[in-house]
């Protein structure tokens, strides 16, 4: 056994990850393969919940802000999320360090990740 586990420690205890988009996002294939990354890297076998909040209904259901849109463990991974209150299927922007972008950063997931496990290892 040479490849160490990356959820030793975390048996059983995954966190939920929430991929949130639309049909007409442009860049919602880009942010899935970035989270498949991070989650291959912290968490592999973590599985990702894809949710398509093209229809209306869905998207206040799941009181969607924008595509594309993670969450880990019901928490937004944009650090400075703040709840829009309006859920039409629309596209989403972050403000980034680089700045105003259509996809989150790399670290924000990272960090959102690494947090999830660490409040599962206490």
């Amino acid at each position: 056994m040479n490849d160490p586990d990356p959820l030793a420690g975390h048996p059983g205890r995954l966190p939920r990850i929430e991929f949130l988009w639309f049909e007409d996002c442009p860049n919602q294939t880009a942010t899935r393969e970035l989270l498949a990354e991070v989650v291959a890297e912290l968490a592999l076998g973590t599985p990702i919940e894809d949710i398509d909040a093209t229809d209306p209904a869905v998207a206040t259901n799941q009181r969607f802000p924008g595509s594309p849109t993670i969450r880990i463990d019901g928490r937004d991974v944009d650090p400075a999320f703040e709840d829009p209150g309006d859920y039409t299927p629309r596209c989403r922007l972050y403000w980034t360090d680089d700045g105003l972008k259509g996809r989150p950063e790399r670290s924000w997931i990272v960090d959102a990740m690494r947090a999830a496990l660490g409040e599962r290892s206490g």
